[in-house]
């Protein structure tokens, strides 16, 4: 059984847009982190559980690339996906495209991620910008909040571990 918690929200707010929002208890800067160093992404961004990622290549830089590949232990079935940062603004803000090796969606998606700090929480908010409606509301229908859902609570436990560490 997935845990929503409270912070955790996902819109539409316009035709082509899914937003996902999550507060999480730590630092800017370490939750910035989280989401660009190749040995933190490979601890969370994993889905539902039985996922790993074998590949977790990240070149953090305005026309650097990523390139992330899942694989499902039970079945040795593969996902990858990569893309190309166009924007990076350390440790506010990232954009970067988005396709999938095969991909459910047509065409590739934008994706900003801002990070906002209020206080020593983290607001996290994702927009995944796709090229039609149709490719949008395929996303909305593929599983993608409980995937989501499922690596965000995994990152808020990989954070937690790290104010546990001092």
């Amino acid at each position: 059984m997935l845990f929503y918690p409270e912070s955790f929200k996902v819109s539409t707010p316009t035709d082509f847009e899914i937003e996902i929002k999550r507060d999480f208890n730590a630092p800017r800067p370490l939750v910035f982190d989280a989401f660009t160093k190749p040995e933190l992404v490979k601890r969370w961004l994993l889905g539902p559980d039985g996922w790993t990622m074998p590949v977790c290549q990240i070149d953090l830089r305005v026309g650097g690339r990523y390139r992330y590949v899942w694989r499902k232990e039970s079945t040795g079935k593969e996902m990858g996906m990569g893309g190309v940062f166009r924007e990076v603004v350390r440790p506010g803000k990232l954009v970067a495209t988005e396709k999938f090796d095969d991909s459910w969606y047509a065409g590739e998606a934008v994706d900003t991620t801002v990070f906002e700090d209020r206080g020593g929480i983290t607001k996290v908010k994702l927009t995944v910008l796709y090229e039609s409606k149709e490719a949008r509301d395929t996303a909305t229908r593929s599983g993608m909040e409980r995937g989501m859902v499922a690596g965000y609570n995994r990152l808020e436990q990989v954070l937690a571990s790290f104010s546990a560490n001092g």
